[in-house]
């Protein structure tokens, strides 16, 4: 089985893509100061020991507005009744397939969930609302805030600028 180890060259591949994942090996690898082969060869292991999970094209939601429309997107906060492990597992098996569902996250303290939803319009919300919060028994409290102008938005994950290699076991 491959290393997980992460060193500086694969920090530097893994910035790189994901600020531009679009750029072809050979340019990633002059970016990375690495040979093509070297970058194809990591950025494989780095997929295969899953640090890169996807590749995705991020939209612009200002461009497409005028050819598909704003929608809604809204930032919900879920309280359940009980909160279980199985309970806290049930609610998410049950929102995350949805796709009008873009991100899930489990909080502490406060609300039990935070979901970040983006529906075509305020039916579509409702319709939403009902089928994941409403029906369930176990949900007490919803708390939605709708966005009216996203100022930023950027998936990169901070990465350190150097790695401390593991330490020697003999």
């Amino acid at each position: 089985m491959e290393s997980e180890f992460i060193d500086d060259t694969d920090l530097r591949l893994l910035d790189l893509l994901q600020t531009d994942a679009s750029r072809s090996n050979q340019d990633t690898a002059a970016l990375a100061h690495v040979s093509p082969p070297t970058s194809l060869r990591r950025v494989k292991r780095l997929r295969e020991i899953g640090a890169i999970e996807r590749v995705v094209a991020v939209l612009s939601p200002d461009r497409l507005a005028p050819l598909i429309g704003h929608g809604l997107t809204a930032m919900v906060e879920i309280t359940l009744e009980r909160q279980g492990a199985e309970h806290l597992d049930a609610f998410e098996a049950r929102v995350v397939p949805d796709p009008a569902v873009q991100q899930c996250y489990r909080v502490s303290p406060g609300p039990d969930f935070m979901l970040v939803v983006h529906t075509p319009d305020m039916p579509a919300y409702l319709a939403l609302a009902q089928r994941l919060f409403t029906a369930d028994a176990n949900v007490r409290n919803v708390k939605a805030f709708f966005s009216v102008k996203r100022a930023k938005f950027d998936p990169r994950l901070p990465l350190p600028a150097r790695m401390t290699p593991p330490p020697h076991t003999p």
